[in-house]
């Protein structure tokens, strides 16, 4: 029995995703970067790129958490599906003609954890390099938050040191 390629086309025109939209963070120049370069691509699947929290991206999608969409990549397919983060990555690859083949491979278990650590490292970047913090400014240290390279960010709120703070 012999197995089908990993990187065998799956043909376009018989998957139900006629077309994506990209949320990304205009305020990052990385993301900036990334839409450019998706822009300039071969699409087997057509990528509209929207800038996250925008007027447009809350006309297109009212019930969207649009601050979640600052915090990481998002992506939305024309039938409702939603993928954040890596699994975003992953779809707009797929959608790419030169890059499906990768986006096959980033889909397996071994293939998940490679994208997840990418995504890792672009966030890292991001806060090490956007001036209002990564997210447009959604994440602060001052406020609880923590950039753990490992796990990514996470939220530990601040203590009460004068020991007039609510407990509830």
């Amino acid at each position: 029995m012999t197995g089908l390629k990993a990187t065998r086309d799956r043909d376009a025109a018989r998957v139900p995703v006629l077309g994506l939209t990209v949320l990304y963070d205009a305020r990052c120049s990385l993301c900036t970067f990334l839409r450019d370069w998706l822009g300039k691509q071969p699409q087997l699947v057509p990528l509209r790129l929207v800038p996250a929290g925008s007027e447009q991206a809350r006309a297109l999608y009212p019930s969207l958490d649009h601050r979640a969409t600052l915090d990481e990549i998002t992506v939305v397919g024309d039938g409702g599906q939603v993928y954040r983060g890596a699994a975003a990555w992953v779809v707009c690859l797929w959608a790419l003609r030169e890059h499906r083949p990768l986006a096959h491979r980033l889909s397996t278990p071994a293939g998940a954890r490679l994208a997840k650590g990418a995504m890792l490292a672009a966030a890292k970047w991001r806060s090490a390099h956007a001036p209002q913090g990564w997210g447009g400014g959604a994440y602060r240290r001052g406020d609880g938050w923590v950039y753990e390279p490992g796990v990514g960010w996470t939220y530990q709120p601040p203590g009460c040191d004068s020991g007039s703070c609510s407990t509830r």
